[in-house]
């Protein structure tokens, strides 16, 4: 039990390393997203993939971790989360501080890196909405008003006024 307890405690701390990663990568997307620096963008993007792979098989190796905890404690194994495992460990307070203090690390990490992503949906809209405005704007410029020219039966014809451009003879 000893050396599932070390493993499972080396799986979380990785796994915090690793979120700790993302929220660094999460900073720099912030900045990217401000500059409009849509290389930059693709790398992070493609960098955030490669942390979130790791993060996968973290995930895999740590449930499987709890698996082999809860049969060696007799109990279903699907069902052991790590709160319930600090819950199994009231008499064992080292190890039952260690997975405290671990939770507690992931959980505030969690959470701070929530907060980049919505701060940086917020901007990503931002910037969407922005790329709307200018391609109707420029949409705009390059389409002439049209005329005020009805047919026969009072209908619209829909005429252009000029092509835009400046007319000038020399």
């Amino acid at each position: 039990m000893a050396s599932l307890m070390e493993d499972l405690l080396d799986v979380l701390e990785k796994e915090e390393k690793q979120y700790q990663d993302l929220i660094e990568l999460g900073l720099e997307k912030k900045a990217a997203v401000i500059k409009a620096d849509i290389k930059a963008l693709d790398e992070i993007t493609a960098r955030e993939g490669d942390v979130a792979s790791v993060l996968q098989n973290l995930a895999k190796h740590r449930t499987r971790v709890l698996n082999d905890m809860a049969t060696v404690l007799g109990k279903e194994p699907g069902e052991m989360t790590i709160t319930k495992m600090i819950g199994y460990l009231d008499g064992q307070p080292k190890e039952q501080e260690k997975l405290l203090e671990i939770k507690k690390k992931l959980l505030a990490t969690g959470k701070k890196m929530n907060n980049i992503n919505q701060q940086n949906e917020v901007l990503l809209k931002q910037a969407l909405e922005m790329v709307e405005f200018d391609l109707t704007l420029l949409k705009s410029m390059r389409q002439a008003p049209e005329t005020a020219n009805y047919n026969r039966r009072a209908y619209n014809t829909g005429d252009l006024l000029g092509g835009g451009g400046f007319d000038a003879k020399q």
